[in-house]
């Protein structure tokens, strides 16, 4: 038995070895079905679905495959551009409209309405962290050392900031120079905002903000 044991590797190593070779040889030879096209149709390759197809049958299966990802993948490029599109045009008119407020409380109205009317952001703020507000600064500390928080809050940390519960928050730590101060953004949906999205477009109103802030 153990002879046999031996001699059946060397038989196994060989078989995979061939496969290697055989993949290796049709790599390299891209028209030896040109050469051989009768072996396209007596190819037979198991399928799910239908038992067995010819390579022909088989090749077209999964050009289809790839045009349809294809389309598919295409088709998501153009939604990304057009909402980035999007973003872009808002941020431009956002940008000019804030750039032209005189003073904070004017620079609030307009950076809160802009977002609620275009986004459907429930609350929009613009918070002063005091340390002796020990649950702000536990949100600051926690929440948004990195720089940004996006997810849900506790029951606790909704109403200190928005005054009551909300579905989903942007939490966006402002530069040393304007102090400790938080730019909170609510969504009444709880999926609206998660930890996994992209913060290029926080990270453009913070830049603005930064600038403006110091000027009043």
């Amino acid at each position: 038995m153990a002879a046999m044991e031996m001699l059946g590797t060397p038989l196994q190593f060989d078989a995979a070895m061939d496969e290697h070779i055989v993949r290796e040889y049709l790599l390299d030879n891209p028209d030896f079905f040109n050469r051989y096209p009768e072996l396209l149709l007596s190819l037979q390759l198991p399928h799910q679905e239908r038992g067995t197809v010819s390579l022909v049958e088989r090749r077209q299966e999964v050009l289809r495959q790839r045009v349809t990802q294809l389309e598919e993948e295409i088709t998501s490029l153009m939604v990304c551009a057009q909402e980035n599109e999007k973003i872009f045009h808002f941020n431009n008119d956002l940008s000019h409209k804030l750039l032209a407020c005189e003073d904070l409380g004017e620079l609030r109205q307009v950076l809160s309405e802009g977002l609620k009317h275009h986004y459907g952001f429930s609350h929009v703020r613009l918070i002063t962290v005091h340390d002796i507000d020990s649950e702000l600064a536990n949100i600051w500390r926690h929440r948004i050392s990195l720089g940004h928080y996006f997810g849900r809050l506790t029951q606790s940390e909704s109403k200190r900031l928005f005054g009551g519960e909300v579905g989903s928050v942007a939490l966006t730590k402002l530069s040393d120079e304007n102090g400790q101060v938080i730019f909170a953004v609510a969504s009444p949906d709880s999926t609206h905002f998660h930890p996994g999205m992209d913060n290029l477009f926080f990270d453009q109103l913070r830049r603005l903000l930064d600038h403006m802030l110091p000027k009043f």
